[in-house]
């Protein structure tokens, strides 16, 4: 693939060696994927942070703390997770077929207009129904914005891309964590009208961002004899989509486990009983915000990992180190105030869900490669979804330490199983 240079000298992406160097379709590629992201974080983390009092509100419940606000809060967030999951499958042959650009149009009106329309559910099920649907577009935003920006810029800089794209759903969640903070004092509900914003994004990228030429050149030669799902489970990539899927599931179940249930968790902590509804929605996005900035530090940490060790490895230290953390934070109780260290430790290593942006797509063939990338990776969310539940109700009431104790021991199998993980083969060729 040969870009064009602002002179007329072709350069190809390869050879490409500094940021002057881009064309002008590669940063609009690269903005428009990382905004897709950034909103992504968004409309994805808006109902974690006002769950509980969300749900109390709907089923009529008297506080956060009654044991069904966390039995139908649970199951609210699991059908987030698995429509992001089906999302990603759906969207992802949607983006095969039909391109990028226009896929990545489909996916982000979808999470804004249901995100928006959450504003207007009156009992649990409704939210449950805009969750769902909100997140069918959230997880094929991913699998298509990782797609984009790995057919249009260099390989070599993919660990720094997963990095940069990786902030972009970190900032997204500090954002809503500022929105919460600002909207305290208003009805929980106010939150879900920041998250149509996204919408605005879909006219310039319609207008600017063209399709890749990879994925053009690929449709070109099958002669319209497109690869079919089932061919994920054939072949020499059969292993690879099984390997995936088994990290990206044990994985982003304990990983969902502590971004819901941490901060009901804290919300019901004894020492802070007695403080309003405000303050602690807004002790919650302080602790959101230092999360995040810890994320985004790990994305970069992660990335310099990848470099040095290859990707395999990378992802296996990182989900071992995300096991420490919350075994230590979580292993006796604790007081809000000694909470801070542990989320701090816990944000560093969650820059092994930054790696899997660049990493996932070139395992897959070009035509399979949205497809391939998006199941695999969202897949693992119907896991966490019902992970999510199941820790919900192992927990006591009020008190979710355990269950989020024990969900980190799931990063020790993922971590055994990406040890045997393959490095993308173009990468390999490469060298």
């Amino acid at each position: 693939m040969i870009e064009e240079t602002t002179n007329s000298e072709p350069i190809p992406v390869q050879a490409v060696s500094r940021l002057s160097d881009l064309s002008s379709e590669q940063w609009k590629s690269g903005i428009a994927a990382w905004l897709g992201w950034l909103f992504d974080g968004l409309d994805m983390h808006l109902y974690v942070l006002v769950a509980g009092p969300f749900v109390a509100e709907l089923i009529g419940a008297s506080s956060p703390q009654d044991p069904q606000v966390g039995f139908y809060s649970s199951w609210i967030q699991a059908a987030f997770l698995i429509g992001w999951a089906l999302g990603g499958g759906f969207f992802g042959r949607i983006a095969d077929r039909l391109g990028r650009s226009r896929a990545l149009t489909l996916t982000i009106l979808t999470y804004a207009l249901f995100t928006g329309l959450s504003f207007f559910a009156q009992t649990w099920w409704h939210l449950l129904i805009f969750r769902f649907l909100a997140a069918l577009g959230i997880g094929g935003e991913w699998a298509v914005g990782a797609s984009l920006i790995s057919e249009t810029w260099p390989k070599r800089w993919r660990p720094w891309m997963a990095a940069v794209l990786q902030t972009g759903v970190n900032l997204g969640v500090m954002l809503a964590g500022l929105a919460t903070y600002l909207l305290a004092d208003y009805p929980k509900r106010t939150v879900f009208l920041v998250g149509v914003l996204p919408a605005l994004l879909v006219l310039w990228i319609r207008h600017a961002v063209p399709e890749t030429e990879e994925w053009h050149a690929a449709k070109e030669q099958s002669e319209q004899a497109e690869p079919r799902f089932i061919e994920l489970f054939q072949g020499s990539v059969r292993r690879t989509t099984w390997l995936t899927l088994i990290v990206c599931s044990l994985s982003l179940t304990a990983h969902w486990a502590f971004l819901f249930w941490n901060l009901q968790h804290v919300r019901n902590l004894p020492e802070i009983s007695g403080w309003t509804d405000s303050e602690k929605s807004q002790l919650i996005s302080r602790m959101v915000w230092l999360v995040m900035l810890s994320s985004i530090a790990g994305n970069f940490f992660a990335g310099f990992l990848a470099r040095w060790l290859k990707y395999r490895f990378a992802i296996t230290g990182l989900c071992l180190a995300y096991f420490v953390s919350m075994f230590a934070t979580y292993c006796v109780p604790r007081d809000h105030n000694s909470l801070w260290y542990g989320f701090a430790a816990i944000g560093l290593s969650q820059g092994v869900f930054a790696l899997f942006t660049m990493y996932l797509p070139p395992l897959f063939p070009t035509l399979l490669r949205t497809t391939g990338a998006g199941f695999c990776y969202n897949i693992g969310r119907i896991a966490a979804g019902l992970g999510t539940v199941f820790f919900g109700l192992f927990s006591k009431v009020g008190d979710h330490r355990l269950a989020l104790f024990y969900a980190g021991f799931l990063f020790l199998p993922a971590a055994a199983f990406a040890w045997l993980l393959p490095e993308p083969p173009d990468e390999i060729s490469a060298n």
